[in-house]
């Protein structure tokens, strides 16, 4: 499978990135759910596994990586099916799949179960993680995405939040989004992340580092099917039954973070998300940062994260 008009890329030398501080992350491939993913590793401990999210890789948790291993974590970093250095499949782009594959690695890395991290398109899913398979998700911290029916009901009930995400109703064309995501270089890419971050945008060096990791052949397309999904399925019998599937409270605790400025999805539509956990949840409005808050105060969040994960009363 692969993009028409596809930029040539080296896959290795994009996805295997560094950290910085010149830290040793481990890149290693495991098998889950029926496909293959790439995973970056640095420390030891309770695992963390980290979910990216549009239009990023594994990379965006670098900072987190670092941070979270020092802590006392095993910090895991994967790559969603489809993206990054993980396999890109013809099929598998449904929310409960993708699910599957965040709950098969955390099996394939022999752990019991794992603190779930997700961003954007990566909160989203463990959101449904979360709620499909509880006994695996030790804790939940999910940032800059609302729970799935709260995303739902904010797209299709709020004309603001409406055209606030009008990338996804964009994305609904054939081809032309992938076209667009590749053409030039991966100039979009670097368009959106900018215009998606808030006064302390992302810097120069990662916009290009994910510039060059969309480019890679069949990338962009994968990494719009998951949003044709949640739109045309809305109607469809997969979409009503996936949808009340996600009726299903949350029962672990969940740390909500997201960024006062986020263009991309409104405080407002994403605050209402506590109604649909029934346990300890800790809502964080930080001041002054956009869709990227790992990245634009990586500090600031990684503070906030580990804090949380230590602490033995997350209700408070």
């Amino acid at each position: 499978m692969t993009d028409p008009a596809t930029p040539s890329a080296q896959p290795a030398s994009v996805v295997r990135q560094g950290v910085p501080g010149g830290r040793e992350v481990t890149h290693r491939d495991v098998a889950a759910n029926g496909a293959r993913f790439h995973i970056a590793e640095l420390g030891e401990g309770p695992l963390v596994l980290l979910l990216h999210g549009f239009p990023q890789f594994w990379w965006t948790w670098r900072h987190q990586l670092t941070a979270l291993a020092d802590a006392g974590f095993r910090a895991v970093a994967m790559d969603l099916r489809g993206v990054g250095g993980s396999d890109r499949t013809p099929r598998g782009y449904d929310p409960a799949g993708l699910a599957l594959d965040i709950t098969g690695v955390i099996r394939s890395l022999g752990e019991p179960d794992a603190a779930l991290v997700g961003h954007d398109l990566g909160a989203y899913l463990a959101w449904t993680a979360a709620a499909m398979r509880p006994k695996l998700v030790r804790r939940l911290a999910v940032s800059s995405m609302p729970h799935p029916r709260r995303w739902r009901s904010a797209m299709l009930g709020d004309l603001r939040q409406t055209r606030a995400g009008s990338f996804v109703w964009g994305f609904q064309r054939p081809w032309v989004p992938e076209r667009q995501l590749t053409a030039d270089d991966g100039a979009l890419v670097g368009r959106l992340i900018r215009e998606w971050s808030g006064p302390k945008p992302v810097d120069d060096e990662a916009v290009e580092v994910y510039r060059r990791a969309m480019c890679i052949p069949s990338t962009a397309h994968c990494s719009i099917e998951p949003y044709r999904w949640m739109v045309r399925s809305l109607a469809r019998p997969d979409g009503v039954q996936f949808y009340r599937r996600m009726k299903r409270p949350v029962r672990v605790p969940t740390l909500h973070l997201h960024g006062s400025l986020d263009p991309v999805m409104r405080t407002g539509s994403a605050a209402g998300s506590g109604r649909y956990v029934e346990a300890p949840y800790r809502w964080r409005l930080f001041d002054g940062l956009g869709h990227f808050p790992h990245e634009e105060a990586p500090v600031l969040f990684s503070t906030e994260l580990i804090n949380w994960l230590k602490d033995p009363e997350p209700d408070r």
